[in-house]
């Protein structure tokens, strides 16, 4: 191995380390919230819940309850992918509150199946 290749692989080592070793926050987060929670949140709070979807009410709109209470929940397509779930499947959904005068509902940000 000639002196400019062995540069280059260290280069990429050196990189490869620095950008492997970066992250975000790992400290305590909050958590799942219940739907009687979150109902109490003002606008624009993060929201993660736990619970099943239980109808369709049309315009990327659905039902969601956990137990505690339910809420209309808006999900984009695009945020969907691939994922295909039922009345039946448990999910957890990221989101945040949006509150106004008539209304208060999740826009919902990721859904994953548990």
């Amino acid at each position: 191995m000639n002196k400019l290749s062995f540069t280059i692989c260290l280069l990429i080592f050196v990189f490869s380390t620095v950008y492997a070793q970066q992250g975000g926050f790992t400290g305590p987060s909050i958590g799942a919230v219940t739907v009687a929670e979150a109902l109490t949140f003002r606008d624009d709070t993060p929201v993660i819940l736990r619970g099943k979807i239980e109808r369709f009410i049309g315009n990327e709109r659905y039902i969601f309850s956990d137990g505690t209470g339910s809420i209309t929940i808006e999900i984009d397509n695009r945020v969907w992918g691939s994922l295909t779930v039922d009345e039946n499947d448990l999910i957890e959904i990221y989101g945040e509150i949006e509150r106004d005068f008539r209304r208060i509902e999740i826009d919902v940000d990721t859904v994953r199946k548990l």
